[in-house]
């Protein structure tokens, strides 16, 4: 931590006001992503189908300039490879799980910890994170685009 403070140019402190683990850092914003994913599906048209919802919701919310890829994907590679963030991720999946379950449960009328929302809650949650890992491995792809033909899978699949 004091290597990574020293870089950044601040001290260990400010460093922790950040982030409240080492692990965190290389999540960066990653509740600005929550926020975006939650805004996504709340501001959707009306009457869209909930499959549709999560899919242009989930492509909508990772939705990243160009100049940001290349460090998303080598943060994405980090969280899939290092054990430590492994286990640290699913903190952050939970989280993320969580929104698609309160939304599915909103537009179903039942409870987020219900089976119904938790099921879609980690089908999403397993549709991305299979896109993201062929992404990281497959330079040059489009994570958006993966994520998106993801999802078209899950419901041909399971309609």
């Amino acid at each position: 931590m004091n290597d990574i403070a020293a870089a950044a140019g601040v001290g260990r402190r400010t460093l922790f006001r950040y982030y409240p683990s080492k692990n965190d850092i290389v999540w960066g914003d990653f509740d600005a992503v929550l926020v975006r994913l939650r805004e996504e599906l709340e501001n959707g048209p009306a009457g869209e189908p909930v499959a549709d919802s999560i899919r242009r919701a989930v492509v909508a919310s990772n939705s990243y300039p160009d100049e940001v890829l290349e460090e998303l994907r080598i943060r994405m590679t980090l969280i899939t490879g290092v054990p430590a963030l492994q286990g640290h991720s699913m903190l952050r999946y939970r989280e993320w799980r969580q929104v698609i379950a309160e939304f599915v449960a909103e537009r179903s009328g039942s409870d987020p910890g219900e089976i119904g929302p938790e099921v879609i809650g980690y089908a999403a949650l397993g549709t991305a994170m299979a896109a993201f890992s062929l992404w990281v491995e497959r330079p040059g792809s489009d994570h958006e685009a993966l994520i998106a033909e993801g999802f078209e899978a899950l419901v041909d699949f399971a309609p």
